[in-house]
């Protein structure tokens, strides 16, 4: 079997008739759109939500919610996963933005903020955009230092 020699199941596939070709085509005349009326029409294109003139779903329902558009996003970090690449190795000496995304744990355009959760056994000093206290406190007491950039 090639791909040039395929072919469908016998009598799984047939020819649509082709309509407004004529009366004698048997889809002729108004070409299976039945009589007057804007679906009639050439050029006839609905537009999307439209209910036939009845007010539309999207504007039945209530306005709710409100997007703040200077909201800052920022990529959460634990300490436990620094601790995770410390004890893997991967990650050595001061804990960088530039470090942070080499190991995949955030990219260059993302702000990262490093969480509390887990603990940090290795004093080391830890760079980001912003610290929860926990992760400060847990950062201090090991020994290592939290540089807010």
């Amino acid at each position: 079997m090639n791909l040039n020699n395929i072919k469908p199941a016998a009598g799984s596939t047939f020819n649509s008739k082709r309509i407004g070709r004529g009366q004698g085509s048997g889809k002729g005349g108004t070409a299976t759109k039945g009589h007057k009326g804007q679906k009639a029409r050439a050029g006839y294109s609905q537009k999307i939500g439209f209910e036939g003139g009845q007010m539309p779903l999207q504007r039945r329902l209530p306005k709710f919610g409100f997007k703040n558009v200077n909201r800052k996003e920022f990529r959460a970090i634990n300490l436990d996963d620094i601790q995770i690449m410390i004890d893997n190795k991967s990650i050595s000496g001061d804990i960088t933005k530039e470090v942070l995304v080499a190991n995949g744990l955030a990219t260059k355009n993302e702000l990262v903020k490093i969480m509390g959760r887990g603990e940090l056994k290795s004093a080391v000093s830890i760079s980001a955009d912003k610290f929860t206290k926990s992760a400060e406190e847990l950062i201090a007491k090991a020994g290592g230092k939290a540089i807010t950039l």
